[in-house]
């Protein structure tokens, strides 16, 4: 069964997290997934005034991009079928 969704870009997807945490999630349609997201993020920065954000900060951020594409991705094959 086709959906009428529109397909959504792994890459346009990635970019927008990599812009802002959580932004490619939202693109995707995954409020509160993106939501999420940003919270945490929020939170990474913050800690990084006691050195542990410098760790999680950017491990968050790559996770966030690599989500966004991978679910983009899952979106489109869900979409075409």
């Amino acid at each position: 069964m086709m959906s009428n969704s529109p397909l959504k870009s792994p890459g346009l997807a990635a970019v927008l997290s990599a812009l802002w945490c959580g932004l490619g999630q939202i693109y995707n349609g995954q409020i509160g997934k993106g939501i999420a997201f940003m919270i945490i993020q929020f939170i990474n920065a913050l800690l990084m005034i006691i050195i542990i954000g410098f760790i999680t900060y950017p491990i968050m951020w790559i996770w966030g991009m690599v989500d966004a594409y991978r679910q983009a991705e899952e979106l489109n094959r869900q979409s075409s079928n």
